[in-house]
């Protein structure tokens, strides 16, 4: 009998059934036992019967093999015989590719999915981070349902059953992947933009042949419609032979009479098989610009034929191998046995499923419908569904019994009155069980005022603390004796006064993702068009600043001032700004009362402001505002006023002049002033630090320096010591 991790891998030729089975000993893919049954006919023969010579050839393989359901089974179909399309997704999730595949299916399988089986699988050397797949390429497979159920009927008639179904091409570089490559598929990263050399891979089979083109990583394959029939064919069409003297003569052709007729006769075989190869290589170097090809590996029984490998070498350009052993598979018994290494070239396919049903292939996808695995699934159940059932229904029949018992000897006239007293109980328990859930949401609620109350007076004034910082930072007027100057006493042009016209924030987890590149370029270069105007020194590293960091506030300012004298160059517009609100934002401190309402002054720093930045500034424009000394016309005098209006832009700049000094009667005032105001947006982070933060601050700050002054004096004291002890 089979070992329970065996796999028995068999391919349906056209000519023969080939078999294989191997099992896993420790790392090594060992083989222990093989099968190769020629069928009487070719299954392409006209007066041949697939189904009548498929199932004999099994029910022979039944009989000369042991076979159990503890060994899997998998099955290759020819690549003709199914749809395999290599596509790359975007960058996506990698819980989105089901859904990327999906529609692809749509697009590319010529039928409806319900009518099909189809699988996918991502490729190897595809690039996987953080749950993305960026560089990826996506394998799909598929074949119509009603050729998979053609396929497994000759196996179910026999009683074998058919864990995996895989085409022969995928099973061919299933085989290559492990023999071949595995030591660049363990130890390479693949690299779309300079990929290693690739190989030809020609199985040629009975009908058909499969072409396959491979790094490793990444697959390409064909089904070419030439075979080892083409030549048997030609040489009966040519030299005029029944099928089986010409299949006997293309086997001995170097043992012909006329060796060099033989050859000339099968030439035009060869010159299509080149150039089919030729088209198809041609094809994927097209849509693989950076492919490298480095040699041709030729298999099947075909390649034994005389001249086929150099002919193919010599016309195609590649360094030819034929296929005649494999390197990492084990178990010499077999391999020594004289059927198998004369059909070795034959058993890739093989080779190739066992890999896959032990899990060692880089294609894993299987085309089993999955409505047979569901039966499946369920008969493996039915025993174990079987045996609880019966064990539940053993044990409440127990169950039964017992309760009956006890049952049987209670009387309820017994328990009537001890029943009532429990019910009693029961009702006075709920009762006070509800007046005690009705107090302890009175609790609950009692608690939760007396915490909003009670709670941290220092967090319900840090917005109040914000608001005074802000103000502080913002120029004011004077006031004379109490009161604001008349545009007479004061033109508009002449107060430095800023006004905040809207306050607004947003919260940010990491205010990193609010500092990018371009508002560091922005604060940077405000840095230097404030130290230009105001004198200062930045530090030579001020570029490399690091932004902020954690949680925090950022706090939009938009407001505007009408100090835009153009006389005053280097005074107006938005220097006016950088002078007085960020001149203050970077070097003045606040006074903010502590929890005695006594005031002390703090920085910025520790009050969690920094980084301030105008971030735009527009142009100052002429604005009409209304003029506090204006005063409406008496009634019926309604034509003195004519002309206000159209002249309160001139009087507006001769109240921007200043008074007339003349004796002559001023006109009457207009009801509004024209006024150049310059609109700015100006935003900074707030990182708040409570009043007990800010203060344990100070107190660092302090003993710090305290004891950066006592190392001094420390040190100016050692000093003085070690002058007095130098020789006079």
């Amino acid at each position: 009998m089979g070992k329970s991790s065996s796999v028995w891998g068999v391919e349906l030729g056209q000519s023969a059934l080939k078999a294989m089975r191997c099992h896993m000993e420790g790392d090594e893919v060992i083989v222990d036992a093989f099968d190769f049954i020629e069928y009487p006919k070719i299954l392409s023969q006209p007066e041949a019967e697939p189904e009548v010579l498929i199932r004999e050839a099994l029910e022979k393989f039944l009989e000369r093999n042991d076979y159990s359901r503890d060994v899997r089974m998998v099955v290759s179909l020819p690549g003709s015989s199914g749809l395999a399309k290599f596509f790359k997704p975007p960058p996506v999730e990698t819980k989105k590719v089901a859904d990327i595949v999906r529609y692809e299916a749509r697009q590319q399988i010529p039928y409806d999915l319900k009518d099909v089986i189809w699988d996918y699988q991502m490729m190897p050397g595809s690039v996987i981070e953080d749950n993305f797949a960026l560089e990826s390429e996506i394998g799909l497979f598929a074949m119509k349902r009603e050729q998979a159920f053609h396929s497994l009927k000759p196996f179910e008639e026999v009683g074998l059953e058919v864990d995996f179904i895989q085409m022969a091409p995928l099973a061919l570089y299933n085989m290559l992947a492990y023999d071949r490559f595995h030591e660049r598929l363990d130890s390479e990263t693949f690299d779309a933009e300079n990929p290693p050399s690739s190989t030809v891979f020609l199985s040629i089979g009975t009908d058909s042949s499969d072409l396959i083109i491979t790094n490793g990583f990444r697959i390409w394959q064909r089904s070419i419609p030439l075979g080892g029939n083409h030549f048997t064919r030609q040489l009966t069409k040519e030299l005029k032979l029944t099928f089986a003297k010409a299949e006997h003569l293309k086997r001995h052709a170097r043992e012909a009479e006329d060796p060099k007729l033989i050859f000339q006769t099968m030439r035009p075989v060869f010159n299509d098989l080149v150039t089919e190869m030729q088209r198809s290589i041609g094809f994927f170097k097209s849509i693989n610009k950076k492919a490298e090809i480095t040699e041709l590996v030729i298999a099947g029984n075909t390649v034994k034929m005389p001249g086929l490998a150099q002919y193919l070498g010599k016309n195609l350009g590649y360094e030819v191998h034929v296929f005649d052993r494999f390197g990492r598979l084990g178990g010499e018994e077999v391999l020594a046995i004289p059927t198998f290494k004369e059909n070795v070239p034959t058993f890739g396919v093989c080779y190739g499923l066992t890999l896959q049903g032990l899990g060692k292939g880089q294609i894993r996808t299987n085309l089993v419908p999955q409505e047979i695995l569901t039966e499946r699934l369920i008969r493996a159940k039915k025993p174990w569904a079987l045996a609880c059932v019966a064990s539940l229904l053993i044990g409440l029949a127990i169950h039964y019994v017992f309760i009956q018992k006890s049952w049987s000897q209670t009387h309820p006239d017994d328990w009537a009155s001890a029943v009532s007293a429990v019910k009693s109980t029961q009702e006075h328990s709920s009762r006070h069980k509800q007046q005690f859930d009705g107090y302890k949401s009175k609790l609950t609620y009692l608690k939760a005022v007396g915490d909003e109350v009670s709670g941290n007076s220092e967090r319900r004034l840090k917005w109040l603390e914000l608001q005074s910082a802000v103000l502080q930072m913002l120029p004011r007027t004077p006031l004379v004796d109490g009161k604001m100057p008349s545009p007479k006493e004061l033109p508009f042009i002449d107060r430095p006064d800023i006004y905040i016209t809207r306050v607004d924030n947003r919260h940010y987890e990491d205010v990193s993702t609010w500092f990018n590149e371009r508002r560091k370029n922005r604060y940077l270069d405000e840095l230097r068009s404030w130290a230009d105007l105001t004198k200062q020194t930045l530090p030579e590293d001020f570029a490399e600043t690091e932004g902020p960091t954690g949680p925090g506030w950022v706090i939009e300012l938009a407001g505007y001032h009408d100090y835009n004298d153009t006389t005053r160059r280097g005074f107006e517009a938005s220097n006016h700004i950088r002078r007085t609100m960020l001149n203050s934002f970077l070097t003045q401190d606040v006074e903010i009362p502590d929890e005695t309402g006594v005031l002390r002054k703090f920085t910025l720093d520790e009050m969690g402001i920094s980084f301030p930045i105008l971030v735009s500034d527009n142009k100052p424009t002429t604005r009409q505002v209304p003029n506090p000394d204006y005063e409406p016309p008496a009634p019926g005098t309604g034509a003195a006023a004519v002309g206000y209006g159209m002249e309160s832009l001139e009087y507006g700049a001769e109240m921007a002049a200043g008074p007339t000094t003349t004796g002559e009667k001023e006109p009457g005032e207009p009801p509004t002033l024209s006024v150049l105001r310059q609109d700015f947006t100006f935003q900074f982070v707030w990182q708040p630090n409570l009043l007990s933060e800010r203060l344990e601050m100070q107190r660092e700050k302090a003993e710090a320096e305290e004891e950066a002054r006592q190392q001094e004096e420390a040190e100016g004291i050692q000093a003085g010591q070690d002058v007095a002890m130098v020789p006079q």
